[in-house]
């Protein structure tokens, strides 16, 4: 597993690379852009091999992209179709220049509109981003189970991924807080293995690419979207350390993203994932030395 954070690119795209080196990061993840702003940032074929140099001379392993939050492919407004599609296609061209694993997006909300016909929406639009943009994946993320935004479940991922062409590139992102807020129980070894389970049956386990991890504030099936810093809401540390040790998640980039009230990551959440995750194979090995 490679656990890092979500780190800012103020200044230049290169120096997220530094700031993932500060945090001790093996794995980064970006906003292409100003995330609550449409305008996107313009960066060159130059600002990409800066990237690129950086990144290899880095002991980071992997970089992950989040699109802005604006964006709503299941919309039926004219304009924020046509924005949404602009800027998940940015974030995707972004994708190709610097290499990432995924671009993690929020697929869309219904707004009060039917589900069906939602999802075809958002499922045309991610067909066309993709089609406009070369070999970087693009990553459905799970939803808090709130009204609306789709994506609370692993029917409604799979939903999407279908309506979008079934495509090679797409693929998934666990969170961590989305799933205990949407119901799903991941707190012991064997609730997440049976989540796990569900998303192999539903999804399939090849399209899972990249975790979010995040505590929730809200309680279990509380259906809310609310991040707390790790170890600090009702997943609690234990949770987290289940989450981060299940052995099907080696291997992948799995992201802080919530730091202290208000700010972002720093190394020492990135430092307390890392024990977390020591902290919870060392337990699944006594468990087996049990049984």
């Amino acid at each position: 597993m490679l656990i890092g954070a979500h780190v800012s690119t103020a200044g230049g795209l290169a120096n997220a690379v530094e700031r993932g080196i500060e945090t001790r990061s093996q794995a980064i993840q970006i906003f292409p852009q100003s995330p609550r702003m449409w305008r996107p940032t313009s960066y060159t074929e130059d600002d990409f091999a800066e990237f690129r140099e950086a990144f290899s001379d880095s002991p980071i392993e992997a970089v992950a992209i989040h699109a802005i939050y604006l964006i709503n492919c299941a919309s039926k407004e004219r304009d924020v179709k046509r924005k949404s599609l602009t800027a998940l296609t940015h974030a995707l061209r972004v994708g190709d220049g610097i290499d990432a694993v995924g671009v993690v997006v929020h697929a869309g909300a219904r707004k009060g509109e039917p589900q069906g016909p939602s999802i075809k929406r958002a499922g045309k639009a991610i067909k066309e981003a993709l089609s406009r943009t070369d070999d970087c994946p693009l990553l459905l993320e799970n939803t808090a189970g709130t009204q609306g935004p789709l994506g609370k479940n692993f029917d409604e991922l799979a939903d999407l991924m279908e309506a979008a062409g079934a495509d090679g590139r797409l693929g998934a992102c666990l969170d961590s807080c989305h799933l205990l807020a949407s119901g799903f129980d991941i707190r012991t070894p064997e609730a997440l293995a049976h989540v796990v389970e569900e998303f192999d049956a539903k999804v399939g386990r090849d399209r899972l690419r990249c975790l979010h991890v995040n505590d929730s504030k809200v309680p279990l099936g509380a259906n809310r979207d609310h991040h707390a810093t790790l170890g600090k809401g009702e997943l609690g540390e234990r949770g987290v350390s289940v989450f981060l040790s299940d052995p099907s998640f080696d291997g992948l980039p799995a992201v802080v993203e919530t730091g202290r009230e208000g700010h972002a990551p720093d190394r020492k959440h990135v430092e307390l994932a890392k024990r977390l995750r020591r902290r919870g194979l060392a337990a699944r090995k006594r468990r087996h030395r049990r049984s």
